[in-house]
């Protein structure tokens, strides 16, 4: 698709033959797994994936596990069989360039994306090479996100990101305490009824199969100054710097630098590649060889989303990524 890059590699049809995705991967299978490990993107082109039960088909054909989306930061819609709605923010707001649950200790391998209905315009999904990412943040910040690692402070006001109810899908506060004990998260609760939460979790990873260090962390993303220094100062002035709905600091507690932030934004910003969505399209990722994101967009669009093959570097694969029981 790109002049110079071998990702994503582009797979189309051979011939007007409407086919279906699921059928292909079934009569190739342990082809795509070589394919994406080599490219790290697969875009599949030209078939019949008109709905979420093609979708599903295509998913179930990969025979991979799939993954819930538990202790989840943005809201989406669940589809049925651990398929959703891509993140469902306002078509105004941009979503950076981010690994998908990378700010978990437990994280999916793989991530498909489809696009039903493309905007009218705007709404491409960029994605970005980590080899690349990692390679322009440089040797000395990777060295201090792996050393210092990255913690997470939530808190869970209502109608702000995602409900706690939500996020744990329960409504029982003695489910959310096994679970964040099962997950080494510190939770509390505050007077007004507000969950706090802390976490610290990996600032870099190893891909399981190459053995590569990457970047692999969501800090720049979580941390308030991702908004804007006009937003920030709004939530930050209606929150209070120690109530604010998401935010992060190195994994000592100490402020990460906004230079820090800036290098790793910037990395990102200049490794991204645009495409633009048709109909039917399926993206296939390596979620730790390439990251993600959402542009702007107007019209009616609709692109669903399914997580597969949990990791965790402490307990390798699979892992089940569910609540507790």
């Amino acid at each position: 698709m790109y002049e110079g890059s071998a990702s994503p590699l582009v797979i189309e049809p051979v011939s007007d033959h409407h086919q279906e995705l699921a059928e292909l991967v079934e009569l190739n299978s342990g082809v795509w797994s070589d394919k994406l490990l080599e490219h790290g993107a697969l875009l599949f082109r030209g078939f019949s994936v008109w709905s979420v039960t093609d979708f599903d088909r295509f998913i179930s054909a990969l025979k991979h596990q799939r993954l819930e989306y538990f202790h989840g930061s943005t809201p989406r819609t669940a589809l049925g069989n651990s398929i959703y709605t891509a993140t469902e923010y306002p078509a105004s707001e941009e979503i950076p360039l981010h690994n998908e649950l990378s700010y978990e200790t437990q994280w999916p391998l793989k991530l498909a994306l489809c696009c039903l209905i493309p905007a009218t315009f705007g709404g491409e999904t960029p994605i970005a090479s980590m080899r690349r990412v990692t390679a322009a943040i440089g040797a000395k910040l990777m060295d201090a996100f792996e050393e210092r690692r990255v913690k997470y402070v939530r808190h869970y006001w209502p109608s702000v990101d995602v409900a706690w109810q939500k996020a744990f899908q329960t409504n029982d506060r003695v489910e959310v305490a096994k679970y964040c004990v099962a997950h080494e998260i510190t939770h509390e609760w505050l007077r007004d009824g507000i969950l706090r939460t802390y976490q610290v979790c990996q600032g870099t990873a190893h891909h399981p199969i190459t053995n590569e260090r990457l970047f692999f962390n969501q800090a720049h993303l979580f941390h308030v100054s991702s908004v804007g220094e006009h937003a920030a100062k709004l939530l930050t002035g209606f929150f209070g710097n120690d109530r604010l709905p998401r935010q992060t600091f190195y994994g000592d507690g100490r402020e990460i630098p906004l230079e820090d932030l800036v290098a790793v934004r910037s990395a990102f910003s200049n490794e991204a590649q645009t495409f633009r969505w048709q109909a039917g399209d399926v993206l296939l990722l390596d979620n730790m060889q390439f990251a993600h994101g959402r542009r702007a967009f107007q019209g009616a669009r609709h692109v669903i989303v399914g997580l597969m093959e949990p990791y965790s570097e402490k307990h390798g694969r699979p892992m089940h990524l569910k609540k507790s029981s």
